[in-house]
């Protein structure tokens, strides 16, 4: 492994799940890496600058030499669709990614490569295959992820590199998504949602890390590329095999007026994250041989469900 002790890397919104795995593997690594959030991160081998998600601060001083910037920030989408919400989800992306744009712009010596979070959202509800080429979709998720990716594509200058990554589900042990759905499995509730056929692409939190990293690290990388598993499956069959990698033989099936019921007045939670979903295939990264160390879903579940 080439030298990186002298490389420094900022995470925006690292403080969340998906920040902190990255934060420890690239720290593994020798990377000097900064955290940059609100929220004060749990600590470990890596420094933290707080910053609003809207304006310039003492931050943007670190974003001149560093290697390079990883944006994760914003609002998490796990809560009621409430108009406010909506406005927060979607001002957070494009707020934080623009602030960030601006610092990346003044930086005398700017990162070799920005890597942008977006969402396989984008693509929609669909039963059908899709790709990075597919078309996108209708609704509220699709128009956040195309006005958080036209922010990006405007604030990064051309002398940098730009990767945007497209993740589905990604399933963690501490993530909240598996925390959720194992608990109601767990609970014997874990059966098909409504009619079971909408698609559910996920990641490992694992291939999820690997992917940011190759980012950072392979010049090659450009573009955006869909971040899930490449054998996504109906909620039908990811249902089951939950179950069975918790151990619980049976799961109730849940109508979809039971779904918008419960996430409202239960979870506290948006019932389109599971009444609706997609099929994503990850072409570019199948064909740049990026190789993924949890490609099944039963493996993977049998993995996170482990002792």
């Amino acid at each position: 492994m080439s030298d990186t002790s002298s490389k420094r890397v900022l995470i925006f919104g690292g403080s969340g799940f998906v920040g902190m795995h990255l934060a420890e593997d690239l720290s593994e690594r020798g990377y000097d890496v900064v955290i940059v959030s609100r929220s004060q991160p749990r600590q470990g081998p890596w420094s933290h600058a707080k910053w609003d998600g809207r304006s310039q601060g003492e931050w943007s001083k670190l974003v001149d030499g560093a290697h390079a910037v990883v944006n994760l920030a914003g609002r998490t989408v796990d809560c009621i669709k409430t108009p406010l919400h909506c406005d927060q989800v979607l001002r957070s992306r494009v707020e934080s990614t623009r602030e960030l744009g601006l610092a990346v712009q003044e930086a005398g010596s700017r990162p070799k490569v920005w890597v942008q979070m977006s969402t396989a959202s984008i693509h929609g509800d669909s039963e059908l295959d899709c790709d990075e080429d597919s078309a996108y979709g209708y609704g509220f998720a699709p128009t956040v992820a195309i006005a958080w990716e036209q922010a990006f594509e405007e604030g990064c200058p051309e002398d940098v590199r730009q990767v945007i990554l497209r993740p589905g589900i990604v399933l963690g042990r501490d993530g909240e998504a598996f925390k959720k759905l194992s608990f109601i499995s767990k609970l014997g509730l874990g059966g098909t949602v409504s009619t079971g056929t909408q698609g559910m692409s996920w990641i490992h939190i694992e291939d999820m890390v690997s992917m940011v990293r190759s980012a950072i690290e392979d010049d090659t990388m450009d573009g955006a590329y869909i971040a899930s598993s490449p054998k996504p499956v109906s909620n039908k069959v990811f249902m089951r095999a939950l179950r069975k990698a918790v151990k619980m033989p049976i799961g109730l099936p849940a109508a979809a007026w039971m779904i918008r019921f419960g996430a409202k007045f239960i979870l506290k939670t948006d019932p389109d994250l599971v009444l609706y979903g997609r099929y994503c295939i990850p072409q570019r990264l199948l064909d740049h041989g990026f190789v993924f160390a949890h490609p099944d879903l039963d493996e993977a579940l049998k993995e996170l469900c482990a002792k």
